[in-house]
């Protein structure tokens, strides 16, 4: 059994190069026609956006994934969790 030595590493000129995706900004679903609404404010009752912003588990999905500003997803928070606790949605999934 002979040792061949160890694997050639592909030099950097033969690696093909990533090409670089544009960057697309996520639009604030709150937004209402791109202007922010004044107070902010998420209705509890709306039932159709906020289960655009809560994953099959139940969970809220992070701003990084919906694309909401911090003041948005805090009250995109507070809005799923009062409907929870009215039981308009529920904390798990079935």
């Amino acid at each position: 059994m002979s040792f061949a030595g160890p694997r050639q590493k592909p030099s950097k000129m033969a690696r093909k190069k990533a090409k670089p995706k544009p960057k697309v900004k996520k639009r604030d679903p709150i937004y209402i026609d791109g202007v922010r609404p004044r107070p902010m404010y998420v209705d509890y009752k709306d039932l159709e956006l906020l289960g655009k912003l809560v994953n099959r588990q139940g969970k809220i999905i992070s701003r990084r994934k919906s694309g909401c500003t911090a003041a948005s997803q805090h009250a995109v928070t507070s809005a799923i969790k009062r409907a929870r606790f009215m039981a308009l949605l529920p904390y798990v999934a079935d």
